[in-house]
């Protein structure tokens, strides 16, 4: 190896023999390290060399293999040997290492081998077997053929497989297992078509109950973990069906109602509460959520817009009391904004916005002019609260509420089916009612709130109060407990009741309670404050009965003359949550409701009586005024609360969990779930939505044609803002913002 003119000594004996001065050592050093450099390189490629070397010699040694190309390679190199000039001598090359020369080649392999762990993993995968098999041969002491090592590397590379390890394991599916799943994807179909859920439960049932014995059955059941074990058919079906297209390799990417991300979640959330009416109109969809809206933004957690409708001065003129009007949305904001905070005690912060709107005489209620999502923003089009889903969508045309808004909340108030049963064939259209509103609410929503069970069920619905009452109120309740506890005589008057002056707001069951028990009821008096259409019936009817009622103009709730009445009486069945229960519990006074779904909330309160028949009516009404309420516990006043409504709608919403989750959070914990649950909904696609898009394409076609709008009530106009509109509210004209006519 002296030919090659390179230093073979060790390092320490390198450095040693150029000693002298500073300046010298210093030139030394560089020079010694200059040469360790190239000296290491160098052995580390004759390690190599030589190790190819003997591969080559003992390959080409070989008997002839199968395939062509080796057996000329083997006779080229045979007849080469004849040619003591030509031969090669590979064997030359290992009699040329010393023993201290092996150091740099197993330092080189440790660098190697800390590389691959940088590799990807099928490539790590195949040098791992690969190293195995030449271990096995050097261990053997004898050479292999090249076929066999061909052999044993596609063993090698058909190990390498991405396959789940129980796909051979999971039976195919049979016709009845994927006639029950068709069954149980179409429940949204058939609960549209009013099929019962049960019926299609029990069907679903009965065609797994032929394979509720087989072994893929008790194989999901053991391996899902305890924590998402049960009993329900339907769930096993879902792993039987997810486990079958793993299997297969399947991997669903979405489907063809999927809309992708609506807005960036990495700023500032932002939370539009819509409904259906505005103050000055004294009504729940008004004055519930302009309070939703106040609640909502103190926390300054997320921006928060209140969404209303903005009427015509015609139409003003005919809801709001007194002949009220406004001649521009600034100033009907500012008596909204100075109605609350005088109520609520602080400023509030959140933006107030308009939408087109027209009043409808013959059911009295305002009805969307045109695409009322329009006027939210993309930009903030994030978290939507529906008050009113049903009734905001009944003629929506325009754009999907869950297409735009990452999450829908619809807030059911009113029991229109109750009142739609009282009007001229009413069982008739109350058919047709009832299916609208469970199209436009699975259409359009993702999760329904109902204040109570007096509400229709629809479906993604669940029960729960989210309405507080009015600060004012419970002040009044506070101050008439203080009075009491000085001895002093807080309710001077009897029993009264307030509510909007139309037959279906529970003055029927008034007048026919009274009618039946007049003998029994001789000499107590109930004072009646309210307006309406149906004022003048209503006080005609009572006076031929002879009625011990005597009718006042209807006033604020929290009016000072109010204060002193002890019962409050409510014998309304048509109410869904009365605002003025809440109110009269509120203020400490005895309250007499039906037993009724509407007033379940009530019952965990001492000073609420229900009854059942006409006689318990009149035995509460005799209880109540024979004794004093209760004063409110601290407890009781917190669950009438805004804070706490605002609370139980956050919980209960799932807005709690919306609001404190960014993209990646939510990401991460969808996927999680996702391999928990064996990715069921990325397994396969989910009727649920294709039906929930289907049901929005054919409401969107529906509502598209005038002719179909007018033959089911729709106000004429309203498909579109009308001219007064654009003025009004500083719009593009109506032939500008829809200029193609149709759908």
């Amino acid at each position: 190896m002296a030919s090659f003119g390179v230093d073979t000594r060790p390092a320490a004996a390198a450095s040693g023999a150029g000693g002298g001065g500073s300046g010298g050592g210093v030139a030394g050093t560089t020079g010694e390290g200059a040469l360790s450099f190239l000296s290491r390189g160098l052995w580390e490629d004759l390690c190599f060399v030589r190790a190819r070397a003997g591969e080559l010699e003992t390959f080409l040694s070989a008997p002839v293999p199968e395939p062509e190309l080796f057996a000329r390679l083997r006779r080229a190199y045979s007849s080469s040997a004849s040619s003591a000039r030509t031969r090669l001598d590979l064997s030359a090359f290992g009699k040329a290492f010393e023993a201290d020369a092996w150091r740099g080649a197993r330092a080189a392999r440790w660098r190697w081998e800390a590389e691959e762990a940088e590799e990807w993993e099928p490539v790590r995968m195949v040098k791992a077997r690969l190293r195995e098999l030449e271990r096995r041969r050097q261990g053997q002491g004898q050479a292999q053929s090249p076929s066999d090592m061909l052999h044993k590397l596609k063993l090698s590379l058909k190990s390498i497989s991405f396959a789940p390890d129980a796909s051979e394991d999971v039976p195919p599916l049979d016709l009845g297992e994927l006639l029950a799943y068709f069954v149980k994807q179409s429940v949204p179909l058939f609960d549209q078509l009013g099929i019962k859920r049960d019926v299609c439960d029990k069907l679903v049932e009965s065609l797994c109950s032929k394979r509720k014995d087989h072994p893929a059955y008790r194989f999901l059941s053991a391996s899902e973990p305890s924590s998402l074990r049960n009993d329900n058919v339907g769930d096993e079906l879902d792993l039987r069906i997810a486990s079958v297209l793993q299997s297969t390799g399947h991997h669903y990417e979405g489907g063809f109602w999927s809309d992708g991300p609506k807005s960036d979640l990495s700023s500032k959330r932002h939370v539009a509460i819509v409904t259906t009416a505005s103050l000055p109109w004294m009504t729940g969809t008004a004055v519930n959520p302009l309070f939703r809206a106040a609640y909502l933004a103190k926390s300054s957690k997320q921006d928060v817009t209140l969404v209303v409708p903005w009427l015509c001065k015609s139409d003003q003129e005919l809801v709001y009391p007194n002949s009220m009007t406004f001649n521009s949305p600034q100033e009907q904001e500012t008596y909204m904004r100075n109605w609350l905070e005088e109520r609520v005690g602080f400023k509030t912060d959140f933006k107030i916005s308009f939408y087109p709107g027209k009043f409808q005489k013959e059911r009295r209620s305002i009805i969307p002019a045109g695409d009322t999502s329009q006027f939210i923003p993309s930009k903030e089009a994030d978290i939507a609260i529906l008050e009113e889903p049903e009734h905001l969508n009944w003629y929506h045309h325009g754009k999907r509420w869950t297409d735009k808004f990452n999450h829908v909340v619809g807030v059911v108030h009113t029991n229109y089916l109750e009142y739609i049963k009282r009007e001229k064939n009413g069982a008739i259209q109350a058919f047709f009612v009832k299916h609208i509103n469970n199209l436009v609410a699975r259409a359009y929503c993702h999760k329904i709130l109902r204040l109570s069970g007096a509400t229709q069920d629809l479906s993604k619905s669940m029960i729960c109060n989210v309405h507080g009452v009015n600060p004012k109120f419970l002040e009044v309740g506070e101050r008439i407990a203080a009075e009491r506890e000085s001895g002093q005589q807080s309710f001077s008057k009897g029993a009264y009741f307030l509510g909007k002056m139309v037959w279906a707001k529970g003055y029927r069951e008034l007048i026919d309670l009274f009618a039946k028990h007049k003998s029994d009821l001789e000499g107590f008096k109930l004072d009646i404050y309210g307006n309406g259409e149906d004022s003048h019936e209503v006080q005609s009817a009572a006076r031929k009965l002879n009625l011990n009622l005597n009718f006042h103009k209807g006033r604020d709730h929290a009016n000072d003359s109010l204060h002193g009445y002890k019962v409050f009486i409510n014998p309304s069945i048509s109410d869904v949550l009365c605002t003025a229960t809440v109110e009269a519990l509120a203020m400490g006074k005895f309250v007499v409701c039906a037993d009724h779904p509407s007033n379940d909330f009530f019952r965990s309160f001492p000073n609420c009586l229900t009854y059942k028949t006409s006689e318990d009516f009149v035995a509460r009404v005799k209880e109540a005024m024979t004794r004093d309420p209760q004063p409110l516990t601290p407890e009781q006043r917190y669950n009438l609360s805004w804070e706490a409504a605002t609370q139980r709608f956050m919980e209960h919403s799932e807005l709690v969990k919306v609001l404190n989750c960014d993209s990646s959070e939510c990401a991460s914990e969808s996927s999680k779930c996702t391999n928990t649950r064996m990715r069921r909904s990325a397994s396969a696609p989910n009727m649920s939505d294709v039906v929930d898009g289907g049901l929005a394409f054919v409401h969107y076609c529906f509502t598209g044609s005038e002719l179909l709008r007018l033959s089911t009530g729709a106000v004429p106009g309203t498909r579109n803002y009308d001219k007064q509109h654009s003025l009004d509210l500083h719009l593009p004209p109506p032939q500008v913002q829809n200029p193609v006519y149709g759908w």
